[in-house]
């Protein structure tokens, strides 16, 4: 098989690769990484010293960066599904939207994890606090920005939404969207129900006991 994809079911940043690839239906093969799978672990930090996952490898070739994957998936594997269109100002919206997910709610849902991580009450308190404050200035703005829209740029579904899915999804978790915010509640629930997400959830609910949070009984 030609696409090997390395990286975690459980990864936030994995999810959003695997959603590209399960709504083409591309052939690929997941290497997962973790204590059970020591040689698929060497070889990506051997690939990608910097430790961070997802990495693709094709024909000897490796590409790291979630959006950067995406990118290449379509243009060298292109399937029914556009993830971004070929229209460049259209494509450049598509591509704001991803930062958006990627830096301001997938993100900031990592500090509070990342506090939580360290085992630390303070720094735990701390990271939830900040991630709170964060998630509430992005939910804000998403409030209005999505009002009147399928998905996150419009009728189509695109990299913009691959980047959304699983950072609404964990986000959620750390800081429950309210009820004040129905449009993007509206929208996760949408996301959800999505075919290719939805696979990816499933397959990522056996590793819901490590979200050092503590894992809701939703979803």
């Amino acid at each position: 098989m030609s696409l090997a994809l390395y990286g975690h079911p459980f990864s936030s940043y994995t999810q959003k690769v695997l959603i590209a690839l399960y709504e083409n239906g591309t052939p690929f093969e997941f290497r997962c990484i973790g204590p059970d799978d020591p040689d698929h672990t060497a070889e990506w930090l051997r690939r990608w010293p910097l430790r961070r996952f997802p990495l693709l490898v094709e024909s000897g070739q490796s590409i790291v960066e979630t959006s950067i994957i995406i990118e290449y998936l379509e243009l060298t594997h292109p399937g029914p599904v556009t993830l971004l269109p070929r229209d460049p100002l259209a494509a450049l919206k598509i591509r704001f939207l991803d930062r958006f997910f990627d830096l301001h709610v997938m993100n900031a849902m990592q500090l509070a994890v990342d506090g939580a991580l360290t085992g630390d009450p303070v720094k735990r308190r701390d990271g939830l606090s900040l991630a709170v404050e964060k998630l509430e200035r992005a939910y804000g703005w998403l409030e209005g920005e999505l009002a009147g829209r399928q998905w996150a740029a419009g009728e189509a579904f695109t990299l913009a939404d691959c980047a959304a899915a699983p950072s609404l999804f964990y986000a959620d978790w750390v800081h429950q969207i309210a009820e004040s915010y129905p449009v993007l509640r509206a929208y996760r629930s949408r996301l959800l129900a999505r075919p290719s997400f939805a696979r990816a959830v499933e397959e990522a609910r056996p590793y819901r006991p490590l979200f050092p949070l503590g894992a809701p009984d939703r979803d």
